[in-house]
């Protein structure tokens, strides 16, 4: 039914179903907008002549379907992501949102639909956050192009996603590792993952131009990738995993071992950790040696990244600033140290705790009730 309008708001109508619809018009193109309330659909009315004002038109998406949208939004982006990122994106484009919305035109792309598709993702959340998220920028480039009035991913429920507990080896099952696989011939490589905290990615790209022996340093300035079916270098992940790392003693031991092995085998090359042909390491062999050698040893699984894993956790419980591991990481910001190693953290604070409580259990305080005046 029809609706008194206040002059100049458009045209507003409430719907047999119980929402409200309004409609402008300007320059021979009509937008309509649907709300809950009287008031958001005027709110809606508002935005789209601001967005008139600024632009001289009132949004359009025409034709043009999700397809067409993310088919511009993959290529702009290819300038901002790094290259494994962007394959990345583009298999989540192609596997989940695509064969869902993809021949959905624009101007029926509704938070319902999204919200749908997100909803047969609930068992991959981490997937489904992916996907929402690359929605959201998707949406977002078609209003600053005028092809969307507005966001239809805002009213969407975030999925959300928390990555599963590492796995933290113990202090007896560490020295177990330790002293079992030392004669694997990925030990140095482990060792080294271990002590230094790098991704397994940085590790395998480093020369021996990246090390100083006299220094026990290391610089980080790559990392090795597979990008269909190659194996790349590349910028690492962020500016600021371009670091340099202090290695303990014992692991510049090892790598001055590490070098006389390839010196002595004839077989030196500028790669630290080269396979046994000379070239990078695939990950999925460091991987699955690891996953074995832990089966061999009676220890709980471990992954190469577990490693930098348990690097960061012995840190972090040894009491060392969330901010200086962060550094030692690479990682973006101490929020991210902070994030994603709580559990570390909360056993710090417990030992804080139990520090105040012996510092004042030797001066115990008697609490003596009293009667309200």
């Amino acid at each position: 039914m029809a609706h008194k309008r206040t002059p100049g708001e458009g045209s507003i109508i409430r719907r047999k179903d119980g929402r409200w619809q309004a409609s402008l018009q300007l320059d021979g193109v009509r937008k309509t907008v649907y709300g809950k309330t009287r008031s958001e659909v005027v709110q809606k009315l508002e935005e789209l002549r601001r967005q008139a004002v600024a632009g001289g038109a009132l949004p359009n998406p025409g034709r043009r379907t999700l397809n067409d949208l993310l088919d511009v939004y993959l290529a702009t982006k290819q300038a901002d992501l790094k290259r494994s990122t962007a394959e990345h994106y583009e298999l989540l484009v192609n596997t989940y949102i695509r064969p869902a919305l993809g021949n959905v035109l624009l101007a029926k792309l509704t938070p319902h639909r999204i919200q749908v598709l997100l909803g047969k993702l609930r068992d991959r959340p981490r997937v489904a956050q992916l996907v929402y998220h690359i929605l959201k920028q998707a949406c977002d480039l078609a209003v600053r192009w005028h092809w969307l009035a507005e966001n239809p991913c805002k009213p969407v429920v975030r999925p959300q996603y928390r990555p599963k507990r590492k796995t933290v080896w113990t202090p007896d099952e560490l020295q177990t590792f330790l002293k079992g696989a030392r004669g694997h011939w990925l030990f140095p490589l482990w060792y080294f993952l271990l002590a230094s905290g790098c991704r397994l990615g940085e590790a395998l790209a480093l020369t021996w131009q990246d090390v100083n022996l006299e220094q026990g340093t290391v610089q980080i300035n790559r990392t090795v990738q597979r990008l269909k079916g190659q194996t790349i270098t590349d910028e690492p992940k962020t500016k600021s995993a371009v670091r340099t790392v202090s290695l303990p003693q014992d692991v510049v031991q090892a790598l001055r071992q590490q070098l006389s092995c390839q010196v002595l085998s004839g077989a030196v090359c500028k790669l630290v950790f080269p396979s046994p042909s000379g070239e990078y390491l695939h990950r999925s062999v460091v991987a699955h040696a690891l996953r074995r050698e832990c089966e061999r040893l009676g220890l709980p699984p471990m992954t190469p990244h577990g490693l930098r894993h348990l690097h960061a956790s012995l840190l972090l419980e040894a009491g060392l600033p969330v901010p200086q591991v962060a550094q030692r990481l690479g990682h973006a910001t101490p929020q991210v140290t902070m994030s994603v190693y709580a559990h570390a953290l909360n056993r710090s604070d417990r030992e804080a705790a139990e520090v105040l409580q012996r510092a004042m259990g030797a001066h115990p305080i008697p609490f003596i009730r009293r009667e309200r005046p």
